[in-house]
């Protein structure tokens, strides 16, 4: 497109900007246009992703077919798919006659399905299939429908990464992205910024009769800075509220400085960036998830001392019956008898990189290099005291050290020379 024919596109759609980011978008959106190509608007909320479907469909052959715009993430998960696929008459609480979905109605038109990463997996499967057939059912009937609709999706979260953790369909994911368009931050949009708060506050001042706020050089500074999270949202809304509040100083025609205006423009806290929270309940272990790790690193301490035993000759064992040290498993732990005196209740399944629990392991049993034989590490006295520990809290628990022994994993002689170590060689039956 010529600078020309893109200043006419912007003009007819209300689009500010000369950023070459959000030209190559524009300039994609109308090349596309005329095919039935499926395209995938991504960019943070608030960036203006709404403008692309339009310019696709008012220069595709659909434009005279209707337009239909859905919020995905605004629609409750229980009524998604009837909003997008219709519902017979009495198919549900509520279904008092039978309606029609946006597919059907949008049927030889464009519809804009918004925050696409919100819908539920069930109807991701669905609108797969609409995709790739045109075919569909209402909810309630078992009738396939045809329809024939050009589909523009748009996202605000990265969808590789909700493929990758299982919230989105992969195939759906490559279905939707035939046709990639990135919409840019304000923050990349530096030199944008000052002409968008002009016509923001020029709109504004039109439609309410008030004078067109004049910025200084240092306020034009000061929201170029800005990092301005909610983008074009947010800075329509301080240009709007600056009009609305300084009216006095608009009318004198003085000039709105950086100290009136940082008043207006929220303080860039770090602690407010969008960072994942170490207090996160994903993160935060239960008592009995702890016990667990300390159960697990009880067992790999077994282990190694006898491994060491083996290696010192002290304790004849096939190489091939060695215990195998395995990491920790989301379904609890597993008991194997390859061991003669002790049930040792081994971890299987894949340790995932940076584990704490690995980590601690290194950090007691890896050897280093000047490190002596015989030395105990601040870690191995740590390690000591919870391995007592778990053994304090089942000794009080049953009262009989061959059930504390069970609730360990260890047999009960192994039990007895550990009771030894920790000076309680004369404990008896009933906790005594």
């Amino acid at each position: 497109m010529t600078n020309q024919e893109l200043q006419t596109l912007k003009n007819k759609f209300d689009i500010i900007g000369n950023d070459p980011v959000l030209n190559r978008a524009l300039e994609i959106a109308v090349a596309v246009a005329p095919t039935d190509l499926t395209v995938l608007i991504s960019g943070e909320s608030g960036v203006g992703k709404e403008n692309i479907p339009k310019i696709i469909h008012q220069f595709s052959r659909r434009r005279t077919g209707k337009y239909f715009a859905v919020n995905c993430g605004a629609i409750p998960e229980g009524t998604i798919d009837s909003e997008l696929f219709g519902h017979e008459k009495g198919s549900f609480t509520g279904a008092g006659e039978m309606r029609k979905g946006y597919f059907e109605e949008a049927d030889g038109g464009t519809l804009f399905l918004d925050e696409i990463g919100e819908l539920p997996l069930a109807s991701q499967a669905k609108l797969l299939r609409v995709l790739q057939s045109g075919e569909f059912i209402r909810v309630g009937s078992s009738k396939v429908l045809k329809t024939d609709v050009r589909v523009v999706a748009a996202t605000n979260v990265n969808l590789t990464y909700a493929v990758a953790k299982g919230k989105f369909r992969e195939d759906l994911y490559y279905r939707l992205n035939a046709v990639p368009v990135v919409m840019p931050p304000l923050r990349e949009r530096k030199d944008d910024i000052h002409l968008l708060f002009r016509k923001f506050a020029s709109d504004f001042s039109e439609k309410y009769g008030m004078g067109r706020p004049a910025l200084s050089a240092d306020a034009v500074a000061l929201l170029k800075e800005y990092r301005w999270p909610g983008n074009i949202r947010q800075l329509k809304n301080v240009a709007e509220t600056v009009c609305a509040l300084e009216s006095r100083r608009i009318a004198s025609r003085e000039e709105i400085t950086a100290a009136v205006l940082s008043s207006y423009i929220p303080k860039d806290d770090s602690n407010a960036l969008p960072v994942k929270s170490f207090h996160s309940s994903d993160d935060t272990l239960n008592p009995g998830e702890r016990e667990a790790i300390i159960r697990m690193i009880y067992q790999l301490r077994q282990e190694v001392d006898y491994l060491k035993e083996v290696i010192s000759g002290k304790t004849a064992r096939p190489a091939a019956s060695v215990p195998r040290i395995a990491a920790p498993h989301s379904g609890g732990f597993v008991e194997t008898d390859d061991r003669p005196d002790d049930q040792t209740q081994e971890f299987r399944g894949e340790v995932p990189e940076g584990s704490p629990v690995v980590a601690h392991y290194n950090n007691v049993y890896a050897p280093q290099a000047d490190e002596e034989p015989d030395e105990q590490a601040p870690e191995e006295l740590s390690l000591q005291k919870a391995e007592e520990e778990l053994i304090r809290k089942a000794l009080e628990k049953y009262g009989s050290r061959k059930q504390a022994a069970a609730e360990l994993g260890i047999s009960e002689r192994t039990l007895y020379r550990k009771l030894s170590d920790m000076g309680y060689a004369k404990f008896k039956e009933g906790g005594k």
